[in-house]
């Protein structure tokens, strides 16, 4: 084949040089000194770069005080109400010798990103002296995860008010993962995660250039956030058709001319839904199929679930032997020292071809329906993956699809040690927040500022990165763009 890696449409890969992919772990839970200790044991273990998972609360913008949230405090990921709780996560970790912070800050993004310019400001160092990785995909969060929060409309403008802040002051951040893992957790197949992903990608990307931002500017500093699931020749035909369609996308509809804006950089997480609460154990071997895959595949960072992550967060064991996985495919297999090895195999590249075409179907049916803002308000994408969501589940039930434990080769449960969150630690945090607000001064004139930008043209984020420097909380911002947006209500017609 012509091709080679690190030519364009990028098909075998972004360079043509093996490099060591970062390795991460997603890890967070109960209260900030809590998560900030795993943190410190994951940074211990090796880990160049963490993904920080935000209870519920945080991600739906409501304080751990608040009615809504008592019960869900810091119990799927760690309760993030005000920078204090940011100053305590990174308490003892030098923010510029991690290679990247991640998190779960979608319908929050733009507040992620005051969080940690503000922290940054209270280090005296400068936000683009280390790495931010901002998930900020909300659009996906209607059709995939729910933790939307405002209406389509201004949650796009959100979205690229962080991408906009971004690009011309802390380029080393990453503003958008366009995230593709939750799509096909939510039942997608391969064609429709990446499609759906891509659609989306155009909604941010048009707006970015309708506000004069040039592609080139932003194209560069994104990546794309997908699943790697156990089908292992399809999801390295996935991954390499996914830089094809990419590269080819930016080129032919925004007229990108720095090869840069035309790599796809992939960051992969092995599947939490290929996981089983039945014989836990044996997801140590799907892991590592999965992650095998995202290797051959050419990613450049990675997370890999722990085997007990569909009983509830990992415990600090399985954590540690998720990463160790990691470790022995980049160090002991030799699979670090090749790019795209399966390139030129006759299977793998009509696979390729197979997935490219199926992904740009996708892309046209998304298309000829208005585009992703037009199909998440309609209903249509959520239609969409309900179906593919309840085809798997048929295929299992019925033995079509093999799932060891689970419809083949059954066992009585076992014990295990699952990991638990102490019941005391939301009285702990609720405690907490109330006394940031008993402790500051006033913040209702910034928390003004922060209207006043939302109800004009301004970017937000300086307004929000001043709230919360005040110690302003994230639920009272995040109420006073309520008031000036309102909230989601779906119309569920297509």
């Amino acid at each position: 084949m012509s091709e080679q890696p690190g030519q364009f449409p990028y098909t075998r890969g972004i360079s043509d040089t093996a490099k060591p992919w970062i390795m991460g772990q997603y890890a967070g839970f109960g209260s900030p000194a809590q998560s900030n200790a795993r943190f410190r044991s994951l940074l211990d273990q090796g880990v160049t770069g963490f993904s920080v998972a935000l209870d519920l609360p945080t991600q739906l913008g409501l304080d751990s005080d608040d009615p809504k949230a008592l019960g869900e405090v810091g119990r799927v990921g760690v309760a993030i109400d005000s920078l204090a709780d940011i100053e305590i996560l990174m308490a003892g970790i030098p923010l510029e010798k991690i290679s990247q912070v991640r998190t779960t800050a979608n319908s929050i993004g733009y507040l992620w990103t005051a969080l940690f310019t503000a922290l940054a400001e209270t280090r005296g160092v400068h936000p683009n002296d280390f790495g931010l990785f901002i998930q900020n995909d909300v659009l996906k969060e209607f059709v995939a995860r729910g933790t939307q929060i405002f209406p389509p409309a201004p949650s796009l403008r959100l979205a690229v008010d962080t991408i906009e802040h971004c690009v011309r002051h802390t380029p080393r951040w990453v503003p958008l993962a366009m995230s593709g893992y939750h799509i096909r957790e939510a039942g997608s197949n391969a064609a429709q995660e990446i499609g759906y992903t891509f659609a989306n990608a155009i909604a941010y990307l048009d707006e970015c250039v309708r506000r004069g931002l040039s592609v080139d500017a932003v194209a560069p500093t994104l990546f794309t956030f997908l699943s790697v699931n156990m089908d292992v020749l399809a999801e390295i035909a996935k991954l390499r058709a996914a830089r094809r369609v990419w590269a080819n996308l930016v080129r032919n509809r925004y007229g990108t001319k720095d090869p840069r804006s035309e790599q796809l950089r992939i960051f992969a997480f092995t599947a939490g839904s290929s996981l089983t609460a039945q014989q836990p154990l044996n997801n140590v071997v799907r892991a590592t199929a999965e992650m095998i895959a995202a290797a051959l595949g050419g990613i450049q960072t990675m997370h890999v679930s722990a085997y007990d992550e569909a009983l509830g967060v990992p415990t600090e064991a399985a954590a540690t032997l998720a990463l160790r996985t990691q470790q022995i495919v980049a160090f002991e297999t030799g699979l670090n020292g090749v790019v795209d090895p399966l390139g030129g195999a006759p299977y793998v590249e009509a696979l390729t071809d197979a997935v490219e075409r199926d992904i740009l179907d996708v892309m046209d049916a998304v298309a000829r329906r208005g585009g992703a803002l037009a199909c998440i308000e309609s209903g249509y994408l959520v239609s969409e993956l309900s179906d593919a969501a309840y085809q798997y589940s048929q295929e299992v039930e019925s033995g079509a699809r093999t799932v060891v434990g689970v419809n083949v080769y059954q066992e009585p449960k076992g014990p295990l040690d699952v990991f638990t969150v102490d019941p005391a630690m939301e009285a702990a945090q609720v405690a907490a927040v109330r006394a940031v607000r008993a402790a500051r001064g006033p913040v209702a004139g910034v928390l003004a500022d922060v209207a006043d930008a939302a109800r004009g043209q301004d970017n937000v984020i300086p307004a929000c990165t001043a709230a919360v420097r005040a110690r302003a909380t994230i639920g009272e911002v995040v109420a006073v763009l309520r008031g000036v947006y309102g909230s989601w209500q779906p119309s569920g017609t297509f």
